[in-house]
């Protein structure tokens, strides 16, 4: 079952760190359109502030919030902006990952009997709900990053979803091995207790068997009959 706080948390941090993405590529863009020339673009800020007649007090704070902007943005790292996004894109991942783990979590478990609350259309409207998110998701980081990356990242993007497939490759393979070790070990187990149960089965008997025999020597040695025949024997016998 989807925990609704859980997922909505999840998908909200991995809009947020989309967002966060985009921002960095778009300021990776400006670092680079500035360098070397941020002097040229401040003095064109300037020249187009002072061709307004009696700006008005917003106009003034516009302008010096550009003007504080790009002297920010001339202190960037483009190293650091790119490092950014990348753990922006680690972010996002991490936590669609998460939602598409419970997603299928819900997807097998809708095997099983359900005994909540919710109608079976609700949760059906529910996982439709999800499953479009994740697309929609996907596909607005699949577009930035591929259309409007950084040149120094190349195809990124492609380059990703290959390595991301074939980690989930492996990673199913890794699964599969230690799925069939933890059979080989589960029959490894019940056959060890199989041959305990068998061992003590034997052991039973014969105690069982030896008990018996036991039991009729003592009946035996009590009966009348046997007290005659000991009473009949000579001494010299004894």
């Amino acid at each position: 079952m989807l925990d609704p706080i859980s997922i909505g948390l999840a998908i909200k941090a991995a809009t947020t760190a989309i967002d966060m993405a985009k921002k960095g590529v778009a300021l990776y863009k400006e670092i680079k359109a500035t360098a070397g020339d941020v002097s040229g673009v401040l003095k064109d800020l300037k020249d187009q502030y002072h061709k307004i007649v009696d700006p008005s007090p917003e106009q003034k704070k516009q302008y010096n919030e550009e003007v504080k902007r790009v002297q920010e943005i001339a202190k960037a790292s483009p190293h650091d902006v790119l490092n950014d996004i990348w753990d922006h894109l680690g972010n996002f991942v991490d936590e669609y990952d998460k939602v598409v783990k419970a997603y299928i979590a819900e997807e097998a478990s809708a095997k099983e009997l359900y005994k909540g609350n919710d109608s079976l259309a609700r949760r059906a409207l529910r996982r439709i709900k999800i499953r479009t998110q994740l697309d929609a998701m996907l596909a607005e980081v699949r577009q930035e990053m591929v259309w409007n990356t950084p040149s120094e990242l190349g195809d990124v993007w492609t380059r990703f979803e290959a390595m991301w497939q074939q980690i989930v490759l492996e990673q199913n393979e890794a699964l599969a091995i230690e799925v069939r070790k933890t059979q080989i070990a589960q029959w490894r187990r019940r056959r060890a207790i199989n041959r305990a149960k068998a061992m003590g089965t034997w052991i039973g008997a014969i105690l069982f068997v030896v008990a018996w025999m036991w039991g009729i020597l003592i009946l035996i040695r009590k009966s009348q009959t046997y007290q005659l025949l000991l009473s009949s024997v000579s001494p010299s016998w004894l």
